[in-house]
């Protein structure tokens, strides 16, 4: 920490860890403060002529960061370069702190801002802090996946960033998991298998329509505040999901695995894609009434040797928290659960969002190799509605008689109609079993033998899956929400040493 004596008498600290640069000031030229050219005062000049600043973040309200400045004035020139090589030395022994990034820009997701974004509010950034990077404009789904797949020079860098939604970022997840088992001859076929963790960390510069994975890691979707997480070099360890079918690797789920309700919505939304983001409105109004429920068995393997519970209301913060990777001295019983489902989700993280401020699951935790694995049972439409509000409130998610919920390591879902633990492509199943119009009347009481799976915004080929966690797979350049003070919003100092 370096500790500031203002003129004033008024002391101003700043954490090393979190200086971003320090640079020469020219006295008689002014400084660039807070985007506001200031002439120095007179006698302030003359009595201390020689100058620098100090570049840091500024905690705001709402988990937001910025970028702020200190000057610091001296008396003699061999001083202030004296304090700049100590600072910038100290910088260069921060080696959790990136130096050069591949950075991958989807120009089309959420409000297709992202090449504006990165060049106005993250480019300076980083060469304020000395990161090159290499940038690289996708041109077409799953671009990066299969750039970092296959031609990436890995070695070269300290890290991804993709600038983008939700999508980009298991785009990056896709590539980076893959081309690490591939290189260590991990076969990913096997559900079994136990994967390896990816040694480069990545970074999320939120340009997308919900950014679900910044509010579960940053606290905040603000592309300064997870620029600036990834210039001080945070490291926030993250579970990653595979699905499988019938041993085939089928994607890996980083948030959300939703079957029933979440996932009619999203096989309805797709093919709605002319609406613009108003199809997902309409996408759920229309399933929530039609109402279908699905049935199925549900087998899992619950989380015993850990502490906490998906209800205890313990939600994942940055720093001591319960996020440690354990590995269970044995297994207990897989639990089965059979029944008719309206919705059958596993949620990873919270999956908070603008319009879900405490996600789908309030407590569940980026890093203990569990899922919360959430079933709601058919019910009526008003309880279901009641449900589906409690995602906008700070209730109890599931206090409701026909919700339960399982903190759990693995878990396998059969559907009713699969045969032989098999079944027929599911567009195939669609056709046999309703016609376009029974399925698309809101009205009809007809429930389709099988829904979709949405796997973070992406729907499965097959309803019968088996899912496991890996417990810290990947690490992103976050630290994890923090507890929130109160920050009051200090003046740029002048100050003397």
């Amino acid at each position: 920490t370096i500790d500031l004596v203002c003129l004033t008498g008024t002391s101003h600290s700043v954490s090393v860890s979190e200086i971003l640069a320090v640079r020469e000031l020219d006295v008689g030229g002014g400084t660039n403060d807070d985007g506001r050219w200031q002439k120095m005062p007179q006698k302030l000049t003359e009595a201390y002529p020689y100058a620098f600043t100090v570049s840091y973040v500024e905690r705001a309200r709402q988990h937001r960061w910025r970028c702020s400045d200190v000057t610091f004035h001296c008396s003699d020139g061999v001083l202030r370069q004296q304090w700049i090589q100590t600072i910038r030395e100290q910088l260069t022994a921060l080696t959790s702190r990136p130096k050069h990034l591949l950075v991958y820009i989807n120009p089309y997701g959420g409000k297709q801002q992202g090449e504006c974004i990165y060049e106005q509010k993250v480019a300076p950034l980083f060469a304020c802090a000395s990161i090159s990077t290499d940038v690289i404009v996708t041109e077409h789904a799953n671009h990066a996946r299969d750039h970092l797949k296959t031609e990436a020079e890995l070695k070269k860098y300290d890290g991804v960033v993709c600038v983008g939604g939700d999508g980009m970022f298991s785009e990056i997840v896709h590539g980076l998991v893959s081309r690490t088992q591939r290189d260590n001859g991990v076969d990913q076929n096997s559900p079994e298998e136990k994967l390896v963790p990816c040694s480069l960390r990545i970074g999320i510069i939120p340009a997308g329509s919900t950014d679900c994975i910044c509010y579960a890691t940053v606290g905040i979707n603000d592309p300064v505040t997870s620029a600036l997480h990834v210039i001080v070099g945070d490291s926030q360890p993250m579970d990653v999901c595979s699905v499988h079918h019938n041993n085939t690797f089928l994607r890996y789920s980083i948030s959300l695995l939703g079957y029933g309700f979440y996932g009619d919505v999203l096989a309805d939304s797709e093919r709605k894609r002319w609406m613009g983001p108003a199809r997902y409105d309409f996408s759920g109004f229309k399933t929530f009434l039609t109402h279908h429920h699905y049935e199925g068995a549900v087998s899992f393997l619950p989380a015993t040797d850990i502490l906490g519970t998906p209800r205890d209301k313990t939600r994942c913060r940055a720093g001591p928290n319960l996020c440690f990777c354990s590995i269970p001295e044995y297994e207990v019983g897989w639990g089965v659960v059979r029944g008719k489902f309206l919705a059958i989700n596993a949620a990873s993280m919270s999956c908070a969002c603008p319009r879900s401020p405490m996600g789908l699951s309030p407590a569940a935790h980026l890093a203990d190799g569990t899922t919360d694995l959430i079933l709601v049972r058919k019910c009526s439409r008003f309880n279901f509605l009641r449900h589906l509000l409690r995602h906008t409130s700070k209730d109890d998610q599931f206090d409701m008689t026909f919700v339960e919920v399982h903190r759990v390591r693995r878990f396998r879902f059969t559907p009713r109609h699969c045969q032989n633990d098999s079944e027929l492509d599911l567009r195939e199943n669609g056709k046999q079993l309703f016609s376009q119009i029974c399925r698309d009347h809101p009205a009809c009481s007809c429930s389709p033998a099988y829904s979709s799976w949405n796997c973070d915004g992406e729907i499965l080929p097959h309803a019968a899956i088996e899912v496991g966690v890996h417990c810290q797979l990947i690490k992103l350049f976050a630290r994890g929400i923090e507890e929130q003070p109160l920050f009051e919003d200090l003046a740029n100092p002048q100050c003397a040493l």
